[in-house]
């Protein structure tokens, strides 16, 4: 194997896993956004000014 034909395959190796690196670290984002937003969504229903509504639901067929 010669050195041009490592450097190019080394180059298409890290050509083609920024894409995936970049996705991962984006979907990491994306999750920590997600439970920081369920997080504050609980926080703000226990601080609810009618806590008692929406306990119950009357399901009649």
């Amino acid at each position: 194997m010669t050195i041009q034909s490592l450097s190019s395959a080394f180059s298409q190796y890290q050509a083609s896993s920024l894409p995936a690196a970049v996705g991962i670290m984006m979907l990491d984002k994306v999750k920590v956004m997600t439970e920081m937003q369920g997080a504050q969504m609980a926080q703000m229903l226990q601080q609810s000014v009618q806590p008692h509504l929406g306990g119950n639901i009357d399901i009649r067929a």
